[in-house]
Order: structure tokens, then sequence, then C-alpha cells
């Protein structure tokens, strides 16, 4: 990992669990800053930690050096552990179920062989600066899913 790594801030939050759900991605590089969010109107928690992440990789547009801090053990220990078990079973668990949220996993296991990423964890809610400016964004996103939810026609 070199000094010109990009950092990246991540968090998701759900209003219930499932529920509406928003993300977000602090991405800072060389001292500038720019924010990638978004948000589902019927989601996981998890799912939306994992989107964090997943956005903030795609909009790089060349293989990077990466240094991402998040407060979920579930993305790092997929990332880091068991998402090499899953691929050679075939996106199964060890009892074979299909793991959840595979379709996730599979993106963000595309965008890892792409780029050279070095994960962080750190305890949210406990005053770390740039994770707690993504709860608060990753919060907001989740206000507005719930907001979309409540409008006629809305997918459950």
């Amino acid at each position: 990992m070199t000094e010109a790594a990009v950092e990246v801030f991540t968090d998701g939050a759900c209003i219930g669990n499932p529920g509406p759900g928003g993300w977000a991605a602090l991405m800072r590089y060389r001292g500038r800053e720019r924010w990638v969010a978004g948000h589902d109107t019927a989601t996981t928690n998890n799912r939306m930690e994992l989107m964090a992440a997943i956005a903030a990789l795609e909009t790089l547009k060349r293989p990077t050096d990466v240094h991402i801090t998040t407060d979920s053990q579930y993305l790092i220990q997929g990332a880091e552990t068991w998402m090499k078990a899953w691929k050679a079973r075939d996106w199964r668990t060890a009892a074979r179920a299909p793991v959840l949220n595979q379709d996730l996993w599979m993106r963000l296991d595309a965008q890892l062989a792409r780029h050279r990423v070095r994960w962080t964890w750190c305890r949210g809610h406990t005053g770390h600066p740039e994770n707690e400016q993504a709860d608060e964004r990753a919060g907001a996103e989740a206000l507005i899913a719930a907001e979309l939810a409540r409008l006629p026609g809305a997918a459950a």
C-alpha cells in the first residue's frame, strides 16, 4: 500500500432491520474529499454496509490502493475471511445454504480483484470523526428512503 492510497470511510443505516436504509462513503485523496451515498426503501443494515464499500470502490476509475475504515465487522470478516470459502463452495455457506446478500458480495469481490484494499475496523459511535460523518449521512439517506417508502405505489 502506498502513501497515495484513497482513504474511504463507510457506514450503513437502517430504520428497522429490515426497513428503509441508507449508505454513505466519504472518499479522500490527497486532501480532497468526495461523498457517495444512496438509499433503498426495503433493505437490511448489512446490505447498506456492503453498498457503501461497493459504491466507493466502483467510483474509482482505475486500479487503486484503497484504505477502507468501517464499523462493520460483517463487512470486514466477509471480505477478509468468509468470501474465499464461499467462492470455493460456489457461494454457499459451510451448511451449504446460499450466502445471504450474494449479489452484493459478488460485486464487492469484483472490486477487490481490481483494487488493493486494506481494511480497518473502528468502533461505531465513539467519536471517530469520519465514521460519525458517514453515520450521519447514511442516516439521512435512510430517512429519505423512509419518506419514499410512504409514497403511494412505493415498493414494500
